[in-house]
Protein backbone atom coordinates (compact mmCIF):
# COMPACT_ATOMS: atom_id res chain seq x y z
CA UNK A 1 0.00 0.00 0.00
CA UNK A 2 1.21 3.37 -1.02
CA UNK A 3 0.71 6.06 1.78
CA UNK A 4 2.14 8.90 -0.18
CA UNK A 5 -0.75 8.91 -2.47
CA UNK A 6 -3.29 8.02 -0.12
CA UNK A 7 -2.56 11.29 1.90
CA UNK A 8 -3.62 13.19 -1.41
CA UNK A 9 -6.56 11.31 -1.52
CA UNK A 10 -7.70 12.29 1.78
CA UNK A 11 -7.23 16.04 0.82
CA UNK A 12 -8.71 15.58 -2.88
CA UNK A 13 -11.82 13.64 -1.54
CA UNK A 14 -13.40 15.75 0.98
CA UNK A 15 -12.59 19.28 -0.88
CA UNK A 16 -14.53 17.48 -3.89
CA UNK A 17 -17.31 16.76 -1.45
CA UNK A 18 -17.68 20.43 -0.17
CA UNK A 19 -17.50 22.02 -3.48
CA UNK A 20 -20.28 20.00 -5.04
CA UNK A 21 -22.52 20.84 -1.68
CA UNK A 22 -21.54 24.19 -2.30
CA UNK A 23 -23.00 23.91 -5.47
CA UNK A 24 -26.07 22.09 -4.50
CA UNK A 25 -26.97 24.26 -1.82
CA UNK A 26 -26.58 27.25 -3.97
CA UNK A 27 -29.06 25.72 -6.35
CA UNK A 28 -31.13 24.67 -4.05
CA UNK A 29 -31.44 28.08 -2.19
CA UNK A 30 -31.89 30.24 -5.80
CA UNK A 31 -34.49 27.98 -7.06
CA UNK A 32 -36.55 28.02 -3.39
CA UNK A 33 -36.75 31.67 -3.43
CA UNK A 34 -40.04 33.31 -3.91
CA UNK A 35 -40.51 37.20 -4.55
CA UNK A 36 -43.38 38.64 -2.34
CA UNK A 37 -45.56 40.75 -4.63
CA UNK A 38 -46.79 43.92 -2.23
CA UNK A 39 -48.14 46.05 -4.65
CA UNK A 40 -51.74 45.63 -3.75
CA UNK A 41 -50.69 46.80 -0.20
CA UNK A 42 -48.49 49.43 -1.11
CA UNK A 43 -51.12 50.58 -3.35
CA UNK A 44 -53.82 50.59 -0.07
CA UNK A 45 -51.33 52.19 2.30
CA UNK A 46 -50.90 54.94 -0.65
CA UNK A 47 -54.35 55.75 -1.14
CA UNK A 48 -54.83 55.92 2.93
CA UNK A 49 -51.85 58.33 3.04
CA UNK A 50 -53.14 60.52 0.41
CA UNK A 51 -56.53 60.34 2.59
CA UNK A 52 -55.02 60.98 5.93
CA UNK A 53 -52.98 64.03 4.04
CA UNK A 54 -56.50 65.60 2.73
CA UNK A 55 -58.04 65.11 6.06
CA UNK A 56 -54.99 67.23 7.85
CA UNK A 57 -55.39 69.73 4.84
CA UNK A 58 -58.43 70.29 5.45
CA UNK A 59 -58.25 70.59 9.81
CA UNK A 60 -54.95 73.33 8.87
CA UNK A 61 -57.82 75.14 6.78
CA UNK A 62 -60.80 74.79 9.97
CA UNK A 63 -57.90 76.11 12.18
CA UNK A 64 -56.95 79.11 10.03
CA UNK A 65 -60.24 80.35 9.74
CA UNK A 66 -60.72 79.83 13.57
CA UNK A 67 -58.36 82.01 13.87
CA UNK A 68 -59.77 84.91 11.88
CA UNK A 69 -62.56 84.65 13.85
CA UNK A 70 -61.60 84.46 17.47
CA UNK A 71 -60.61 87.14 18.78
CA UNK A 72 -58.59 87.14 22.09
CA UNK A 73 -59.62 89.31 24.99
CA UNK A 74 -57.36 91.77 26.53
CA UNK A 75 -55.75 90.46 29.73
CA UNK A 76 -55.51 92.92 32.85
CA UNK A 77 -52.62 92.37 34.78
CA UNK A 78 -54.91 92.29 37.70
CA UNK A 79 -56.66 88.83 37.08
CA UNK A 80 -55.53 85.43 34.92
CA UNK A 81 -56.97 85.08 31.61
CA UNK A 82 -59.49 81.67 32.45
CA UNK A 83 -60.85 82.58 28.35
CA UNK A 84 -59.81 79.19 26.98
CA UNK A 85 -60.54 80.38 23.16
CA UNK A 86 -58.66 83.32 23.04
CA UNK A 87 -56.04 80.98 24.88
CA UNK A 88 -56.60 78.23 22.19
CA UNK A 89 -56.20 81.08 19.64
CA UNK A 90 -53.16 82.65 20.73
CA UNK A 91 -51.71 78.94 20.60
CA UNK A 92 -52.48 78.43 17.40
CA UNK A 93 -51.11 81.11 15.74
CA UNK A 94 -48.08 80.43 17.47
CA UNK A 95 -47.84 83.28 20.29
CA UNK A 96 -45.20 82.24 23.26
CA UNK A 97 -46.63 82.99 26.38
CA UNK A 98 -44.00 82.05 29.06
CA UNK A 99 -42.39 85.01 30.55
CA UNK A 100 -40.33 83.01 32.95
CA UNK A 101 -37.56 81.35 32.65
CA UNK A 102 -37.36 77.61 32.56
CA UNK A 103 -34.94 76.06 34.77
CA UNK A 104 -34.15 72.39 33.16
CA UNK A 105 -31.19 72.31 35.99
CA UNK A 106 -33.51 72.97 39.14
CA UNK A 107 -36.35 70.50 37.56
CA UNK A 108 -34.49 67.33 37.19
CA UNK A 109 -32.43 68.16 40.75
CA UNK A 110 -36.03 67.81 42.57
CA UNK A 111 -37.08 64.57 40.17
CA UNK A 112 -33.97 63.37 39.60
CA UNK A 113 -34.91 63.04 35.76
CA UNK A 114 -34.89 65.63 32.99
CA UNK A 115 -38.05 67.73 32.43
CA UNK A 116 -38.98 69.06 29.14
CA UNK A 117 -40.35 72.37 29.10
CA UNK A 118 -44.53 72.93 29.36
CA UNK A 119 -44.64 68.50 29.82
CA UNK A 120 -47.86 68.18 31.30
CA UNK A 121 -47.25 64.58 32.52
CA UNK A 122 -45.20 66.32 35.01
CA UNK A 123 -48.65 66.97 36.88
CA UNK A 124 -49.77 64.54 39.08
CA UNK A 125 -52.96 62.58 37.01
CA UNK A 126 -51.74 63.71 34.07
CA UNK A 127 -50.61 60.72 31.65
CA UNK A 128 -49.80 60.93 27.90
CA UNK A 129 -54.18 60.41 26.78
CA UNK A 130 -54.81 63.21 28.95
CA UNK A 131 -51.93 65.36 28.21
CA UNK A 132 -53.09 64.78 23.89
CA UNK A 133 -56.41 66.17 25.43
CA UNK A 134 -55.62 68.85 26.76
CA UNK A 135 -53.28 70.10 23.60
CA UNK A 136 -55.88 68.93 21.15
CA UNK A 137 -58.45 71.71 23.21
CA UNK A 138 -55.24 74.66 22.95
CA UNK A 139 -53.84 73.99 26.78
CA UNK A 140 -50.38 73.56 25.70
CA UNK A 141 -48.17 74.69 28.62
CA UNK A 142 -47.88 74.91 32.13
CA UNK A 143 -48.93 78.33 32.20
CA UNK A 144 -52.08 78.04 30.11
CA UNK A 145 -53.38 74.95 32.65
CA UNK A 146 -52.43 76.86 35.59
CA UNK A 147 -54.99 79.14 34.21
CA UNK A 148 -57.63 77.48 33.61
CA UNK A 149 -60.07 76.57 36.20
CA UNK A 150 -60.62 73.23 37.54
CA UNK A 151 -64.17 73.65 35.66
CA UNK A 152 -62.85 73.72 32.01
CA UNK A 153 -60.20 70.56 33.28
CA UNK A 154 -63.14 68.69 33.60
CA UNK A 155 -64.61 69.98 30.25
CA UNK A 156 -61.56 68.70 28.61
CA UNK A 157 -62.00 65.32 30.68
CA UNK A 158 -65.66 64.91 29.74
CA UNK A 159 -64.88 65.07 26.15
CA UNK A 160 -62.94 61.53 26.84
CA UNK A 161 -65.97 59.70 27.80
CA UNK A 162 -66.64 57.71 30.98
CA UNK A 163 -62.90 56.25 31.33
CA UNK A 164 -61.50 59.38 32.31
CA UNK A 165 -64.06 60.02 35.23
CA UNK A 166 -62.31 58.65 37.29
CA UNK A 167 -59.85 61.57 37.40
CA UNK A 168 -60.21 64.87 39.49
CA UNK A 169 -58.57 67.76 38.17
CA UNK A 170 -58.99 69.80 41.07
CA UNK A 171 -55.11 70.64 41.79
CA UNK A 172 -53.92 70.43 37.94
CA UNK A 173 -53.80 74.35 37.88
CA UNK A 174 -52.17 75.04 41.24
CA UNK A 175 -49.63 72.10 40.02
CA UNK A 176 -49.26 73.35 36.74
CA UNK A 177 -48.65 76.86 38.16
CA UNK A 178 -45.87 75.75 40.55
CA UNK A 179 -44.09 74.36 36.68
CA UNK A 180 -44.67 77.56 34.91
CA UNK A 181 -43.38 79.63 38.37
CA UNK A 182 -40.14 76.84 39.13
CA UNK A 183 -41.02 75.83 42.11
CA UNK A 184 -40.08 72.08 41.99
CA UNK A 185 -38.86 71.40 44.92
CA UNK A 186 -42.54 72.81 46.87
CA UNK A 187 -44.05 70.70 43.96
CA UNK A 188 -42.02 67.56 44.39
CA UNK A 189 -42.83 68.02 47.70
CA UNK A 190 -46.47 68.57 47.53
CA UNK A 191 -47.06 65.71 45.04
CA UNK A 192 -44.91 63.05 47.78
CA UNK A 193 -47.64 64.31 49.89
CA UNK A 194 -50.68 64.07 48.01
CA UNK A 195 -50.73 60.98 46.10
CA UNK A 196 -52.42 60.36 43.16
CA UNK A 197 -52.80 64.81 43.09
CA UNK A 198 -55.96 64.74 45.46
CA UNK A 199 -56.13 67.72 47.51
Amino acid sequence: MNFETMNIWCWIIPALVGIICGILGYLIGKSSTNEIDNSAELTKLRASNSKLQADLDACNQKVIAANKIVEPAPVTKSAPSTNLGASAASFAAGATTSSIAFDGAAAKAAYGKTIKQDDLKIVEGIGPKIEGMFKDHGIKTWKALSESTVADCQKVLDTGGKRYKIHDPASWPMQAKMCYEGKWKELAKWQEEHKHGKL
